[in-house]
């Protein structure tokens, strides 16, 4: 199913179904020009989402040939069909960290290195085995790596008589990108901005404060004029404006902050994985040992960066006891 949203330039979405995760659907947009087309993102390495894109492409008539692609960020629900839909010698955009997680997370050094880090946070070892049958990003993964342009900050590009600047907006990942047209004053926002949930922030490696990074890129695009922001899910139902989803989000996190902060303090040696378990989240009435396990995982990962967050603001410290780290105030 595909839907024209905008004119001068024709932009189309794809909406690309994702079974059995609460994302619901990835929203694929499509800029058709008389010359050239742009892909934004692809959705799961499945059948059901390489269905759903393919008759859409298929029913807007895109030559594959004289298509590029612009991938936001290295999640699966983004790029797993990269190598299904494009050709060895399509022109594909995306930054250089991410490019790099995704090389790293098909030869599995990724996947040893969280379990090994999520076991020291408290994580059990029979869920963890679990989490590797289950997680999306491990089993919709794309098929092969692929070639890329190399995108930074402010790195420009052009489809037909439209130009495209992209925006580092590291965060919710290292590398991900937004995707700025100026002149129309329109942001493709990926997973940075989204409207009626909030972007999963978690502990990347290597990465110091990945929740300061991510606020840092929120404040960075208030600096933008932008009429109109296109998010990879759900989508904007209350036309909200952008600049006022920005404060509710920075919110958001100030009060996750306030509330791991109080977590700890009252939980003296606590691990994170027991600081996630008492934390709010959205889980239908399920009690934290009842979630699915790919919750709990994403869920330590979030408590994980507001506790870097916090450690590094100097108000919780760790220590290293029975090769588990417990957190204190």
């Amino acid at each position: 199913m595909y839907k024209k949203i905008n004119s001068s330039p024709d932009i189309y979405i794809i909406y690309v179904p994702l079974p059995n995760n609460p994302l619901k659907e990835l929203n694929c947009y499509v800029i058709k020009t008389k010359n050239k087309n742009l892909i934004i993102d692809t959705g799961f390495n499945m059948p059901e989402c390489y269905e759903a894109l393919s008759k859409g492409l298929n029913e807007l008539k895109i030559d594959i040939d004289k298509t590029d692609l612009f991938l936001t960020h290295l999640h699966a629900d983004h790029t797993g069909l990269t190598s299904s839909i494009m050709k060895d010698d399509s022109t594909i955009y995306m930054s250089k960290p991410d490019y790099d997680y995704i090389d790293r997370n098909l030869n599995g050094e990724y996947w040893e290195s969280m379990d090994a880090s999520y076991l020291m946070e408290g994580f059990d070892e029979n869920e963890l085995k679990s989490v590797r049958k289950v997680n999306p990003s491990k089993i919709f993964n794309i098929k092969k790596m692929f070639d890329t342009v190399i995108v930074e900050d402010n790195f420009k590009f052009n489809i037909g008589e439209y130009e495209f600047t992209c925006i580092s907006t590291c965060g919710h990942t290292p590398g991900h990108m937004c995707l700025y047209m100026e002149n129309e004053k329109i942001l493709f926002s990926g997973d940075h901005i989204l409207f009626d949930i909030t972007p999963n922030i978690t502990r990347w490696k290597n990465v110091k404060n990945s929740l300061a990074d991510y606020l840092n890129s929120l404040e960075k695009i208030k600096r933008f004029d932008i009429s109109i922001t296109l998010p990879a899910h759900r989508g904007n139902k209350n036309n909200e404006d952008v600049y006022e989803r920005i404060e509710q989000i920075i919110h958001h996190h100030r009060e996750r902050l306030e509330e791991t902060a109080y977590i700890v303090a009252s939980n003296s040696g606590i691990n994170a994985y027991d600081v996630a378990g008492k934390m709010k989240w959205s889980m239908h009435g399920k009690r934290w040992d009842e979630a699915p396990v790919q919750q709990k995982w994403f869920a330590v990962g979030e408590a994980l960066a507001h506790l870097d967050y916090l450690e590094l603001e100097n108000k919780v410290y760790k220590e290293l006891k029975d090769n588990i780290y417990r957190y204190y105030v």
